[in-house]
């Protein structure tokens, strides 16, 4: 390649060494609580909550957040405990029942509210003290040393919203809307005047005259069966009908109500929101809702769903936002290379274009409740294939790390369970047992007893790589530095399929060198350039050893400018600190 864009890329290297303010590093483990618990393995396609059973927040026992806190995890993020539409009937406890067309599996998705201040029958052992339970549960959590996140869901609410839980002061959405027009910033929702919603499902017994936009906002009164048909948009003073513009003085009504709903939650000692499809709401909105739930709890954490890369600066710097999700960079790019395709100088363009000085913020992972299970035959066809991504992922910034319940003993969930068809999700719309999570849950013991010696394996992996980058100076606060350059070239290093880069703090320096081949081995030697050595502060005319501090316990001792001779498996890594040979020997 032109000298001019190796000179481009150690600018980019050289811009990355700025003063950092020391962080912890965050380990996000989404649980989702329907599933996380539920022991009941009878798991009939479309079955009620009496066949397939439901996890209960009380089975997020002592037993289960030691194990997590061993493992790793210094967030928790539980998923789905918010009131949302269900087949299921609550009635007998003045929970108002759905209309079974517009609610997606028996169980229904937790991503449409029917009331905001209530939280999901299902998951409580005595439904009219279910608040309570959650309660416990949040207690449990700090008293394990751990951190709770939950979802906000600022974008849509289900078709029949009605909140039975509020403050006697809360004034319900959409109670005082003008449903004559489409459009008024005074309104909570978007409405067709002179429409009557019909749903894709027949015969429904929703009676919505006029109809309401849909969650997604489809400007139709009969969305079709693959839109986001079981929600209706909220109006945040975006007028989506005409100019796009934004009605913000005086504050719209809807503003006021969300920012009640923040402050009911954080009352509650939660320590994080996960905002839904975040970007899909004004980010004037998200300035001035942050800085007054800030105002009252300092320390609240905000994280975005957001797959707009135009809009990442505004979301941080405007928005107050502390994370931002990484979809459409770091993900998208391991699993290209993860299904056999694309190029490791896709993740040299994620640093370089989309994530750049806030690379930190970037929230990174392989799996969540959207995405499909690694193991499956729709992803990666097999767990281990995660070996070097998940490093990448983890180390590659200061920015968090997400994991997804079950990840960790390679979860796959092929075939269809009911609403949630065979596409190797974990389903979110039905009541199921994951079997392959189950033998880790043992009936509330969390000991992994049932596990398979390769499940084994695997959760030690994610467990030895979660503790290691916790305690890692160099990847909690340290720099990074990008090897590609300097190695494409190399005998044996192919640069598609091989990455390695520094990661490095004034008290630690490490090289990491990944192989996303399946089936080549890798023996090359790594080029460490004088200005990479001059960068973390070390001479490369020394003698270092560098030690393998994940997975193999390799020793390597080389001279700094002869760079490192290594010889890599078919998805192997290595993780190896640099230390001055003088220091080393002291060490021992």
């Amino acid at each position: 390649r032109p000298r001019s864009y190796r000179l481009h890329l150690l600018i980019g290297y050289m811009n990355t060494q700025t003063t950092i303010p020391r962080t912890d590093k965050l380990v996000i483990y989404q649980a989702f609580v329907r599933l996380f618990g539920n022991a009941n393995a009878t798991n009939t396609p479309n079955g009620t909550l009496a066949e397939n059973g439901s996890g209960k927040f009380s089975d997020i026992n002592h037993a289960a957040l030691k194990s997590l806190k061993t493992f790793g995890a210094t967030h928790l993020w539980f998923t789905g405990i918010v009131a949302h539409a269900t087949q299921t009937d609550y009635s007998a406890f003045g929970v108002r029942p759905n209309d079974p067309t517009i609610v997606k599996g028996r169980a229904g998705s937790p991503y449409a509210v029917t009331d905001y201040y209530d939280v999901d029958p299902d998951l409580a052992n005595d439904v009219p003290n279910r608040m309570a339970e959650l309660e416990a549960l949040i207690e449990r959590t700090h008293d394990a040393g751990l951190q709770v996140i939950i979802d906000f869901i600022p974008n849509h609410v289900a078709r029949q919203y009605h909140s039975d839980a509020k403050p006697d002061s809360v004034i319900d959405l959409g109670a005082n809307d003008v449903t004559t027009v489409k459009f008024s910033p005074k309104n909570n929702f978007y409405y067709l005047p002179g429409k009557t919603f019909t749903a894709p499902e027949q015969p429904q017994t929703i009676h919505e005259s006029p109809a309401k936009i849909t969650g997604s906002g489809s400007l139709t009164e009969a969305p079709d069966v693959n839109d986001w048909y079981e929600t209706v948009k909220l109006n945040y003073g975006l007028d989506i009908f005409s100019n796009w513009q934004l009605h913000a003085n005086p504050v719209p009504d809807t503003w006021h109500k969300m920012l009640g709903i923040l402050l009911f939650w954080s009352a509650k000692g939660i320590d994080g929101f996960r905002c839904d499809m975040a970007h899909l709401v004004p980010v004037e909105f998200w300035q001035w809702a942050t800085s007054r739930v800030r105002a009252q709890y300092p320390t609240m954490l905000f994280i975005a769903e957001i797959y707009d890369p135009g809009l990442y600066h505004r979301f941080i710097r405007q928005g107050g936002f502390d994370y931002l999700y990484d979809k459409v960079g770091l993900y998208d790019a391991l699993r290209r290379l993860m299904e056999n395709g694309g190029t490791c100088s896709d993740i040299s363009r994620v640093w370089q274009r989309e994530s750049g000085d806030i690379g930190q913020n970037m929230l990174r992972f392989l799996e969540t409740h959207d995405e499909q299970r690694i193991a499956s035959r729709f992803f990666a066809d097999g767990p281990f294939v995660a070996i070097p991504a998940m490093v990448v992922t983890a180390t590659l910034h200061r920015g968090p790390v997400l994991l997804y319940f079950g990840q960790e003993v390679g979860v796959n969930d092929e075939g269809a369970s009911g609403f949630s068809g065979d596409d190797g999700r974990t389903t979110i719309f039905d009541y199921w047992g994951v079997s392959d999570w189950q033998g880790y849950l043992n009936n509330g013991a969390f000991d992994g007893v049932g596990l398979t010696n390769d499940q084994r394996r695997l959760r030690a992996f994610y467990q030895q790589l979660n503790q290691l980058v916790t305690g890692s100076d160099a990847v909690r606060n340290g720099a990074f530095y990008d090897l590609q350059y300097a190695n494409e070239n190399n005998p044996g290093y192919n640069p598609h399929r091989v990455y390695s880069y520094l990661r490095h703090s004034p008290t630690q320096k490490l090289l990491i060198i990944c192989n996303f081949d399946r089936h080549q081995s890798v023996t090359t030697t790594v080029h460490i350039p004088d200005h990479a050595f001059g960068t973390m502060g070390l001479d490369s005319r020394e003698t270092f050893r560098l030690t393998d501090i994940l997975l193999t316990e390799t020793v390597i001792e080389t001279i700094g400018r002869a760079g490192v001779l290594v010889d890599l498996p078919p998805l192997g890594v290595l993780l190896l600190e640099i230390k001055s040979y003088r220091t080393s020997q002291n060490d021992l």
